[in-house]
C-alpha cells in the first residue's frame, strides 16, 4: 500500500474502520448469545469468545511477521496497543450510559471475577518485562521459558474466572451490592436468535474484523510514513485507536445490552491474550522473541499494567463520582495515558 496516494490511504482506512466497528456490534450481540446457551457467562465469554475474537487482526499480522522473520514488528503489534486498549475503557464509561444518576462502570460492573481477570493482565504483563531482559539462545524445542509461562498463566487465569463464576466464598458470590444484576437467561438477542444462527453470525463478524482489521493496520502504516510520524509514536496512538475499534464497538453494544461485565471482560480478556501470541510467534519463527522488544516497547507495557491496577482498584472500591462525565478511575486512566504518552516522545526520540 506504501505506492497509492495518501488521499487513497485515508478512505481505505475509514472503510475499513466502519467494516470493523459494524462487525464489532455484530459480535457483541452473538456473543451475548452463545455465552447463554453454552453456559460461558459474561466474564468468561468476554475473556476468551469475544476477546479473541476481535483480536483476529493482532493474529494474522503476528503470524505473518512471524513467519517473514520480522519479529520486531510482531512484538510492536501486540504491545504498542494494550495501554491504549486499556483507555478504550474510559470511552465505554463515559459514552456507554449517560444520564443523571448513572453511576461509573467499575461500579456497576464490580465482581472478583473481573477483578481476578485484571490482575491475571498484570501478571501477564509483568512476565513480558522480565521475558524481555533474557538472553538468546533459551531455545528449547521451538519454545523459551517466558512464552510458555504467559500462556501458562493465561490457562490458569482462565480457570480461576471459570471457578469464580460458579462459587466464591463470599457474598453474593463475589458480585458487589448494587452491581448490575446477573443476565436472565431471556436475553433480548436470545429471543431473537437461534444458537446456529449466532454461530453463523458470530463466525461472518469475526472474518470481517480480521480482514477489515489487517487492511486498518496497513493502510494506517502505509499513511504514518508518508506523513513522516515515526511508527512508534504512531502505533501508540492513532494506529492503536484504530486497531480498538472492535473493542469500542463491541463494549458500546455490551453496555446498551445491558452487559456492564461483557465490555471490561472483553478488554481485560484482549489484554491477557495478546502477549500469548508471542508463543506462537516463537514456534513459528524458531527464535526468542520477547528480546526483540525495544524501550519504547517495554515503557507501554509497564504503563499498561499501571493502568490495569487502576481499574482494578476501582473494581475494589466502586467509587460513585463522575469527573467530566466518567469515574474516577477511569479520569485518573485519561490523565495517565496522557502522562504515559508525553514521556512516550522521550523513548522513542
Amino acid at each position: 500500500m506504501q505506492s497509492l496516494p495518501f488521499a487513497l490511504l485515508v478512505v481505505i482506512f475509514v472503510a475499513a474502520a466502519a467494516v470493523v466497528w459494524v462487525a464489532g456490534i455484530q459480535l457483541s450481540k452473538a456473543t451475548d448469545v452463545l455465552d447463554a446457551r453454552l453456559h460461558l457467562g459474561s466474564a468468561l465469554g468476554g475473556l476468551i469468545v469475544l476477546a479473541v475474537a476481535t483480536n483476529l487482526p493482532e493474529i494474522a499480522i503476528t503470524v505473518s511477521a512471524a513467519v517473514s522473520g520480522n519479529l520486531e514488528v510482531a512484538v510492536g503489534n501486540i504491545l504498542g496497543g494494550i495501554a491504549l486498549q486499556t483507555v478504550v475503557l474510559v470511552i465505554l464509561d463515559a459514552f456507554g450510559t449517560r444520564g443523571r444518576g448513572v453511576a461509573p462502570l467499575t461500579y456497576r460492573a464490580a465482581s472478583l471475577s473481573l477483578v481476578l481477570e485484571g490482575v491475571a493482565v498484570v501478571a501477564v504483563l509483568a512476565v513480558v518485562i522480565a521475558g524481555n531482559q533474557l538472553p538468546d539462545g533459551l531455545e528449547l524445542l521451538r519454545l523459551t521459558p517466558d512464552v510458555v509461562l504467559i500462556a501458562a498463566l493465561w490457562i490458569v487465569g482462565l480457570v480461576l474466572v471459570q471457578r469464580a463464576g460458579k462459587h466464591l466464598p463470599w457474598h453474593e458470590d463475589g458480585r458487589a451490592p448494587d452491581a448490575t444484576p446477573k443476565r436472565s437467561k431471556t436475553r433480548g438477542g436470545e429471543k431473537t436468535m437461534s444458537t446456529k444462527k449466532a454461530a453463523i453470525v458470530f463466525s461472518i463478524a469475526a472474518l470481517a474484523t480480521l480482514v477489515a482489521g489487517v487492511v486498518l493496520e496497513r493502510a494506517g502504516e502505509a499513511a504514518s510514513s508518508q506523513i513522516g510520524l515515526s511508527g512508534v509514536l504512531f502505533g501508540a496512538t492513532v494506529l492503536a485507536l484504530a486497531t480498538s475499534l472492535p473493542e469500542i464497538s463491541t463494549g458500546l453494544q455490551a453496555i446498551r445490552q445491558g452487559d456492564d461485565d461483557l465490555a471490561i471482560s472483553d478488554i481485560f480478556g484482549g489484554n491477557a491474550f495478546l502477549p500469548v501470541l508471542f508463543l506462537l510467534a516463537t514456534v513459528i519463527s524458531g527464535s526468542a522473541v520477547l528480546p526483540r522488544a525495544n524501550g519504547a516497547d517495554i515503557y507501554l507495557t509497564a504503563l499498561a499494567a499501571l493502568l490495569t491496577l487502576v481499574y482494578v482498584v476501582g473494581l475494589i472500591f466502586r467509587p460513585r463520582r463522575r469527573i467530566l462525565g466518567m469515574g474516577v478511575d477511569s479520569f485518573v486512566v485519561l490523565v495517565l495515558y496522557a502522562v504515559g504518552i508525553a514521556g512516550l516522545f522521550a523513548v522513542a526520540g
